[in-house]
């Protein structure tokens, strides 16, 4: 039995990257799937606070073994602040030089996104909405997603300051 093997000339791997949707404040955004470790309910009792840090490092906390420092999205992007409940969840990233969680309001799904479906970020020159962390918009039917660089935005100057208040 001969089994005809069939390619798509159209599209390959390399065009089709897959992202994590999450929620902040009824905008959705997504950053690389491969950057995502793990996903865990927030629950705020177990983060402990650490003093002189930015206000959207809300501390760590230890995660079998491993301190983490827990980053609120939601300050960090200046949005309004929000209760948190049941669909809060921290997102744990294993970046490059560190594992990080971050809060969101919640996690929708996960995008397969081609090149043609992501446009490049917007400028806003001389404007204080800095699109530097920001890869692109991506869009899938009605919906479009703000495509973040976790790394670069996880790699910051004001994360170093976690570093160093949590040795």
């Amino acid at each position: 039995m001969n089994k005809e093997l069939v390619v798509d000339v159209g599209q390959n791997e390399s065009d089709n990257r897959e992202y994590l949707v999450f929620i902040l404040a009824a905008q959705e955004y997504g950053i690389d799937i491969l950057k995502v470790q793990e996903i865990r309910g927030y629950e705020a009792q177990t983060v402990t606070r650490i003093a002189n840090v930015p206000s959207f490092i809300k501390g760590v906390t230890n995660l079998r073994g491993v301190i983490v420092p827990i980053v609120d999205l939601r300050i960090k992007f200046s949005l309004e602040e929000v209760s948190y409940d049941h669909q809060t969840v921290v997102v744990i990233l294993n970046l490059e030089s560190r594992v990080v969680g971050v809060v969101v309001d919640g996690v929708s799904d996960v995008l397969n996104l081609q090149k043609t479906q992501i446009s490049e970020a917007p400028q806003f020159g001389g404007s204080v909405l800095s699109t530097e962390y920001l890869t692109g918009i991506g869009t899938v039917d009605d919906r479009m997603l703000i495509l973040v660089d976790i790394e670069k935005l996880m790699t910051s100057e004001e994360m170093a300051l976690v570093d160093n208040a949590t040795l």
